[in-house]
């Protein structure tokens, strides 16, 4: 590595900011002891040695002492040594040097002999949100796709300090004030984790110089136009010239909001086991029951818990409003950009993301499973069950879509219903029929999802051989279509 040095841009030039550390000194061991104790204890409870461990590496100087960090840890044969390490460098393309950076990053991965994957996002500039969120937005959904057990970020206590603070001056509430957590779930993916995030950013710094490392800087973090640079660059250090202490409080006071927060949950978790129907779903009824604080926590926790962001308290309120306030019967729709809240026959149900598209059409030729959007449609040979093979045999045989008007016959006795008579009675919610998959042989409807069945006529005999059709939702491919989860997990 460049000694002592740090990239402004694409270009790197000395750094003047940390006094040089001669090699031997006691100082430098030190330093480099404090930080990696500090990471061992960390990982010593979570990382296994069958394990993989991914650093999020932007290629500035947080991220570089992180993964060089790590790289010591893992020569000293820490948790046997045997787990894996790697990075990932998430290229925003929002800087002219973005280029720059990630030629950076491979060639200190190159160094460290740790394997670097970089992923390329785009980043929509006129969102609402503004930019410093959609980038962090795009970001996160890239560590999700991350294939190791951990993620690694190189937060300090200085960050943490700037998170509160940012979120109190939006309103933030209990949650939002507890600021950053050293480790969370992902909705999908690995969990993310935080290990120097007791340690202030003097720390790192003390560490970089002390070891000679270099590293890229975004030239947009002195742009005090975005607010968290304003923060960070203006406000924090003139606090700290009035309460020294300004920074180490604020992170101390994140941790007795997460306290609460954690406290918060428990009584989320205990009121929905009252308000619970059989299908593990809140009844509306029953939410009724709660006071209008402990039903508005309810709504956060299952909105948490289903990966929605903090809602704003107006939506928050106005989705109680409507959900306490409806009539039986009624099927209220509450939409954000993270999904939207419906009710089933009295029933709740969080629906986050886009469900994936779906095909007009598929031939079956035999295959053991078909992709249908987020689920995945399963043909299992059996005796005297399901469809019958021979009644199947010389027809092409199709899923397809509803078009309406579709109608079948369930049993030999009863006369032919309309689809949609079926849907209703079986309790199919109405956002969920049109994406069924309806199985047709030749002309004739042989097969309906969602729990119908199979058409009499299809039907198989006893010792007959038969085609047992079975759904399940594919974790690869469901962008969690249904966002119920169930009591207990963690929050993301």
């Amino acid at each position: 590595m460049q000694s002592g040095g740090h990239c402004v841009g694409g270009a790197c030039r000395r750094a003047m900011s940390q006094p040089a550390v001669r090699p031997g000194d006691l100082a430098q061991h030190a330093l480099r002891a404090e930080l990696l104790a500090t990471l061992a204890a960390f990982l010593a409870s979570r990382l296994a040695a069958d394990q993989s461990l991914c650093v999020g590496l932007s290629g500035g100087r947080d991220s570089v002492v992180l993964l060089h960090a790590l790289v010591h840890l893992r020569a000293a044969d820490f948790a046997g040594g045997r787990w894996r390490l790697s990075a990932m460098h998430v290229e925003h393309g929002l800087s002219e040097h973005a280029g720059a950076w990630a030629a950076f990053c491979h060639e200190l991965c190159a160094r460290l002999a740790v394997p670097l994957h970089v992923v390329r996002v785009e980043v929509v500039r006129s969102d609402r949100a503004g930019l410093e969120a959609a980038a962090r937005r795009v970001r996160y959904a890239a560590f999700a796709d991350c294939p190791a057990d951990w993620l690694a970020l190189a937060h300090h206590r200085d960050d943490q300090a700037e998170t509160v603070l940012f979120r109190l001056l939006r309103g933030a509430g209990v949650a939002g004030a507890a600021g950053m957590r050293s480790a969370r779930a992902l909705p999908r993916g690995p969990r993310l984790i935080r290990p120097l995030l007791e340690l202030p950013g003097s720390a790192l710094a003390d560490y970089a110089a002390a070891n000679s490392l270099a590293w890229v800087e975004d030239e947009s973090n002195a742009d005090c136009r975005f607010r968290r640079n304003f923060l960070r660059r203006e406000m924090l250090p003139r606090l700290s010239t009035v309460f020294p202490a300004a920074a180490p409080a604020l992170a101390r006071a994140a941790a007795h909001f997460a306290e609460a927060q954690e406290l918060l949950d428990e009584v989320a978790h205990a009121d929905r086991q009252c308000v619970a129907g059989d299908g593990g779903r809140i009844e509306l009824a029953r939410l009724q029951g709660l006071s209008s604080a402990r039903a508005r926590n309810l709504l956060r926790y299952e909105l948490a818990s289903a990966g929605w962001r903090s809602p704003d308290a107006r939506w928050l309120a106005e989705a109680q409003r409507q959900l306490v306030g409806s009539a039986a019967g009624a099927q209220p729709c509450l939409r954000t950009e993270d999904g939207e809240l419906r009710v089933h026959r009295g029933r709740l149900y969080v629906l986050t993301g886009t469900a994936p598209a779906l095909p007009s059409a598929v031939c079956w030729r035999g295959e053991e499973q078909v992709a249908w959007g987020e689920r995945l449609i399963s043909f299992r040979p059996v005796v005297g069950g399901g469809l019958s093979r021979r009644r199947l045999s010389g027809l092409s045989v199709w899923l397809r879509l509803r078009q309406g008007g579709e109608r079948l016959q369930l049993d030999t006795r009863r006369p032919r219903r309309s689809l949609s008579q079926l849907l209703q009675e079986a309790g199919v919610p109405c956002w969920e029929r049109h994406r069924l998959p309806l199985l047709w042989a030749g002309d004739e409807l042989a097969w309906v999802g969602g729990g119908i069945g199979c058409a009499a006529a299809f039907a198989c005999a006893a010792g007959e051989d038969g085609l047992a059709i079975g759904e399940e939702v594919s974790a690869a491919r469901a962008p969690a279509a249904d966002g119920f989860v169930a009591p207990g997990t963690v929050r993301p």
